[in-house]
């Protein structure tokens, strides 16, 4: 026996037949060799954790070992998988606990696939845009409302206001305690899960009245692992993209440097870029993205997008693009939407065109020299 949880069933078990069952023993000789398994991939881990890596890309690969040996222990059984004739369930790696180990559900429906990847997306979001009051809303793994402010209520009634009709059927959430005058302001909304530190007893009240509403406590996430997906025969695996809002390395590409007013919005619309669909344009203005353009297959596109949705609320913020304009016409919606200043990586072989256009509309662009694509 591996599991000391198992003692009393198995106790239990010879008081009433005196031996185990072949289906008994043959659970806990699977036990036993499951717990030994995962004892060896540690040691293996440990073990390629301090070798380097071999070959022409040893310096690129150095934070990758030559194996990855994961186990997987299943948590959750989900109420079905991204559609609902698939079944889907949430694991933890075997000797690691994340923030949905210690998440409480205070009502609502099961949780499904879709519910833990979108609230995924949209806490570690939340956590990633500085340290004032914040909201995300999440549609399709995609923020569709973003902001920043000085009181919750309002970072939240900003975040709804980005793009009210995909809000329908998203994901909140919050990075401050949810007061009742918030929790008003979200029931009328049909919302799939709320997620937040914590709830003032009346506003958790009033929230619990919503059947469907899965309402979640939770901690902060942790540092993200790698990242790994399925391809025929193995995996691909990278390490997790950081987005910094430290702009020290960055440099101002145009003739007029950003205000500070910009800058904070400029700041805030790369943080979100980041972790949209590429292509992927956001608008900022004022703490609050009012357009988002996601998952195009060309950049101008995008850009269209985003300034479509923001209705003419963009004039004077920020523009971000998730990588750099291979045209100049990439501006072409930065201008149409009435935004100031523009950031993205740069490293087009057209970056002087870009720049000159940048100038010739007044615009102030900055360079961060890092892209974030995401698929």
């Amino acid at each position: 026996m591996t599991d000391p949880s198992r003692y009393g069933s198995i106790i239990s078990e010879l008081k009433s037949s005196g031996s185990l069952s072949q289906a008994t023993r043959t659970q806990l000789a699977r036990d036993a060799f499951a717990h030994t398994a995962a004892y060896d991939a540690e040691i293996l881990a440990w073990f390629d954790a301090g070798m380097p890596a071999k070959g022409e890309a040893a310096d690129a690969l150095g934070e990758l070992p030559e194996t990855l040996t994961i186990e997987l222990k299943r948590e959750q059984v989900l109420r079905y998988g991204e559609n609902p004739h698939q079944v889907g369930a949430r694991y933890t790696s075997a000797g690691e606990r994340g923030w949905w180990d210690s998440a409480q559900q205070h009502g609502g429906k099961e949780m499904s696939y879709l519910n833990v990847y979108d609230t995924e997306a949209a806490w570690r979001l939340v956590h990633s845009i500085g340290e004032r009051p914040a909201a995300v809303v999440i549609k399709h793994a995609n923020p569709c409302g973003v902001a920043v402010a000085d009181d919750i209520f309002t970072a939240y009634t900003r975040a709804h206001e980005c793009d009210p009709v995909s809000a329908f059927g998203g994901i909140i959430a919050l990075n401050r305690v949810v007061t009742l005058e918030v929790a008003q302001a979200i029931a009328p909304v049909f919302t799939e899960v709320l997620v937040a530190p914590g709830y003032e007893p009346d506003a958790l009240a009033a929230l619990q009245e919503k059947k469907n509403l899965r309402i979640l406590t939770a901690v902060a996430p942790g540092a993200p692992g790698l990242s790994l997906r399925p391809i025929d025969g193995g995996y691909l695996v990278q390490t997790p993209d950081p987005v910094t809002d430290d702009n020290a390395g960055w440099t101002v590409a145009t003739d007029r440097a950003p205000t500070d007013a910009e800058w904070i919005d400029l700041i805030l619309a790369w943080q979100v870029v980041a972790k949209v669909t590429s292509n992927a344009i956001v608008l900022v203005k004022n703490g609050q993205a009012v357009g988002i353009g996601c998952g195009q297959q060309n950049r101008r596109d995008a850009g269209h997008l985003a300034a479509t949705k923001a209705e003419g609320r963009a004039k004077g913020g920020a523009y971000a693009s998730d990588a750099f304009f291979p045209f100049p016409d990439g501006l072409d919606a930065a201008i149409e939407a009435g935004a100031t200043c523009v950031i993205q990586p740069g490293g087009s072989i057209r970056d002087e065109e870009v720049i000159a256009a940048a100038n010739a509309a007044g615009l102030a662009m900055v360079f961060t020299s890092e892209r974030h694509f995401r698929h």
